[in-house]
């Protein structure tokens, strides 16, 4: 049996408008279309899921709380985020833990959880993540027999408003250590 005309017999219109809307993204195998389709509906069903209680919808799909928290927890980098009034707002508490955060943290403003010292620092990265200035600064250093990444990233929503600043810490000794390919198969 040939997949196209099976396809036409098993997707609803439902079906072949979510991937009709998703075809721009993934591309097309023989010829773009020159002119777009809309069903002979409106398409009303949406993943059932959606509507199951519990679960936070996103752009790209639904997840349990339980499970945003598991993925966060299982990368390989620390997570850490503070909103746009300065006050961190949560941090991952991966295996991968490099710079040790007590939940107290949470509710604090950020320049509470930094040495004296370089609090100024600080306060003049997260202005420059702020006014946009800068969309993100990196900063590497060696700590505790570790190669440390730490990059902050200024989050925006849709509009350009400035949310927050989201901290990535990694460990990329191990990335330095790889050369050649290693294909899933192997």
């Amino acid at each position: 049996m040939n997949l196209f005309p099976m396809c036409l017999e098993t997707l609803s219109e439902d079906e072949w408008w979510a991937i009709y809307e998703q075809s721009d993204e993934i591309g097309y195998c023989l010829i773009e279309p020159k002119t777009g389709w809309k069903p002979k509906r409106e398409v009303t069903v949406k993943v059932q899921e959606t509507t199951r209680e519990g679960y936070i919808k996103f752009n790209t799909g639904l997840l349990t709380q339980k499970e945003i928290s598991l993925i966060f927890n299982h990368l390989p980098l620390d997570i850490t985020f503070v909103d746009k009034d300065g006050i961190v707002k949560y941090f991952s508490e991966s295996k991968e833990r490099i710079f040790v955060r007590p939940k107290t943290i949470i509710g604090r403003k950020v320049e509470n959880c930094h040495p004296p010292a370089s609090v100024h620092v600080v306060e003049k990265l997260v202005e420059d993540l702020k006014t946009g200035r800068k969309d993100y600064e990196d900063f590497w250093i060696h700590y505790q027999g570790k190669y440390v990444l730490i990059r902050y990233i200024a989050v925006r929503d849709e509009k350009g408003e400035f949310i927050g600043v989201v901290e990535v810490t990694q460990d990329i000794k191990p990335l330095q250590a790889i050369s050649g390919e290693k294909r899933i198969m192997d």
